[in-house]
């Protein structure tokens, strides 16, 4: 029953980095280098990831700087950034690309809002399928007679209150990033 248990624990702590991974790449009003992380290039005919062909870094609060290793890979960068879904305007100066965050727009936080909410829900999804995955072991269990139903229940109790759990944090991520979306 305990590996049972850790496994659950395990998994549902997974599926909270997953979703904290997720929610940092929506963007607040603050520039971080993680806005750019899933812009991809060409770099010799290969999609690369930005950050594998360039360092990205914050000048100040509203603006990114991105600096190529290659000089001939600027032109490349930087309309790989205009062409994502961002909503960016990078000006080029030499070898340093300037990436100016935009203030967002009442209606671009509220529809962030509801990014943030869809990813919340696949997280709370993601924690229930995993409470099944354990209840569904504690029934085979329970069928080959290797734990009695006194047990069996007892888990079955731990792995609900695990889920509780974890849903209660998933919760708070959701809140505080909704807090900061909407903040000014």
């Amino acid at each position: 029953m305990n590996d049972i248990q850790q496994n659950t624990a395990t998994r549902m702590t997974k599926s909270i980095d997953s979703l904290k991974h997720e929610l940092s790449k929506i963007r607040t009003g603050r520039a971080h280098p993680s806005l750019l992380e899933q812009i991809n290039v060409s770099y010799y005919g290969t999609d690369t990831a930005l950050s594998k062909v360039a360092n990205i870094a914050v000048e100040d609060a509203r603006t990114l700087t991105v600096t190529p290793w290659e000089k001939n890979m600027v032109q490349t960068i930087e309309k790989a950034i205009m062409k994502s879904d961002l909503g960016l305007n990078p000006s080029t100066n030499g070898m340093v690309i300037r990436v100016p965050l935009p203030l967002l727009t009442e209606e671009r936080r509220r529809s962030l809002v509801k990014i943030v909410k869809h990813e919340a829900e696949n997280g709370r999804v993601a924690i229930r399928n995993i409470r099944r995955d354990a209840n569904t072991e504690i029934s085979k269990k329970l069928k080959e007679k290797l734990i009695s139903e006194d047990d069996a229940r007892a888990g079955e109790d731990k792995v609900q209150k695990l889920t509780d759990q974890y849903i209660k944090e998933i919760e708070k991520l959701l809140e505080a990033k909704e807090a900061d979306l909407l903040s000014i």
